[in-house]
């Protein structure tokens, strides 16, 4: 997810439920909270392994890391060639003795150039954890190893099987993961995502995320006619102008589109500088919050190119091609949100709020189009800076989200979400 994305959506819902609330899991506590020094050595080992979404070589050694620690807590494991890329995603299966299935899914790839940590070190600064990736998506994988660990420690199988799925390009679109999440979400009847919560020190307090948008690329093509910008420019037809006459006309399309979003981020025309340029294109950001909006938003934009042209004798086309679906948690993920909730105020009457929606992406889209799945995000750690300078994770943030991850599990499978 993006960072910019989230200052929205800190406009925050707080529903209080107490129709799951029990007492505190003592013995679970305890072992969360001992457990906290090994997060942190988890936290710094995954760090320093740099696995930008390019860097298949670092994300190959997360995924061996990730791993091991799978088998280690006696899952199945195998290694998935994510379609079209030389990348792998990391499957664990654990398989018990209960009736409840269920998907933890994270992501190894960060947004981060290789040699990153030589300008952002891991580091620690009071209850700070920094390092590029820390949050986004590292953390995530941290709390569902170390969660399934502390299961495996009281010795918890009350579940017929526990998947987990650690994603290799999430941060590009996960356009060759999408469907390996998408079947995965579809034989499973809960999926909990790990994409970090906002650090308490921009949102006061904890949350978990109830709707985040679809992505999808709209691209505009212009074809002129080249010509001598010199000595016969009025033989020409500028793709170049007619290009940018159409954006400006087309670049608040979306504002009248309920759940759409669209801005034009590159553009691109000719190819010398004494040519009027025969050719132009440009790409834009689209994101798509309600069902139907991508639909009218290709209507609107085909509809818009037509009504007027600047220079004559050219021809525009757009298209809008569908990346990630949107993730709306709808009834069912708000009683699973409400479920976290009420295990948060186990602890203490800690607070656990509800992110409404955000416009960054996130894999929770794909897992849950089936429709079959209840599903639930942003269970990771409290962070910031993702996609920036200095991102971090809140270490206070630690010990509540691997018990609420482990009580969560414990509860489903007495109590089923329906």
């Amino acid at each position: 997810m993006k960072r910019s994305t989230l200052f929205a959506a800190l406009a925050m819902v707080s529903i209080c439920s107490t129709a799951y609330a029990q007492q505190k899991d003592e013995v679970l506590f305890a072992a969360a909270q001992a457990a906290q020094p090994a997060v942190i050595e988890t936290l710094q080992k995954l760090v320093l392994m740099e696995s930008g979404s390019a860097n298949l070589a670092g994300i190959s050694r997360v995924a061996d890391f990730a791993e091991a620690r799978l088998k280690a807590l006696g899952a199945r494991t195998e290694r998935i060639k994510t379609a079209e890329s030389e990348r792998v995603m990391v499957k664990g299966v654990f398989t018990g003795t209960g009736q409840l299935t269920a998907l933890l899914i994270a992501h190894m790839d960060t947004v981060y150039a290789d040699g990153i940590l030589a300008t952002e070190p891991y580091r620690q600064d009071g209850n700070r954890l920094y390092g590029p990736g820390i949050a986004d998506d590292k953390g995530g994988i941290a709390v569902v190893l170390h969660s399934l660990a502390l299961l495996n420690q009281v010795g918890w199988r009350d579940y017929a099987t526990i998947t987990v799925l650690f994603n290799a390009d999430e941060e590009i679109g996960s356009v060759s993961s999408g469907e390996t999440l998408a079947a995965l979400g579809a034989v499973h009847d809960v999926v909990l995502s790990y994409e970090p919560s906002p650090a308490k020190a921009m949102a006061k307090v904890e949350a978990v995320l109830l709707g985040a948008a679809g992505t999808a690329t709209a691209t505009m093509e212009v074809k002129g006619r080249a010509s001598h910008a010199g000595a016969a420019p009025e033989q020409g037809r500028n793709a170049l102008i007619e290009l940018s006459h159409q954006l400006l006309a087309t670049q608040d399309i979306a504002k009248d589109i309920p759940g759409a979003q669209l801005n034009w981020t590159y553009s691109q025309g000719g190819l010398v500088r004494n040519q009027i340029p025969e050719r132009a294109h440009a790409f834009a950001d689209v994101r798509l919050l309600q069902p139907g909006a991508a639909e009218k938003l290709r209507a609107a934009l085909e509809s818009k190119i037509k009504e007027s042209k600047r220079v004559p004798d050219t021809e525009v086309t757009v298209k809008l091609d569908i990346g990630r679906p949107p993730y709306l948690a709808g009834e069912r993920g708000l009683a699973l949100a409400k479920r976290a909730q009420a295990i948060y105020a186990e602890l203490d009457g800690r607070k656990l709020q509800f992110i409404p929606s955000t416009g960054g992406g996130t894999d929770a889209g794909f897992a849950g189009s089936s429709g079959k799945p209840a599903v639930l995000e942003s269970l990771g750690l409290a962070g910031w800076g993702y996609h920036a300078k200095n991102e971090y994770i809140e270490i206070d943030s630690i010990v509540p989200r691997i018990y609420l991850t482990s009580r969560i599990l414990q509860d489903l499978a007495k109590t089923p979400a329906r």
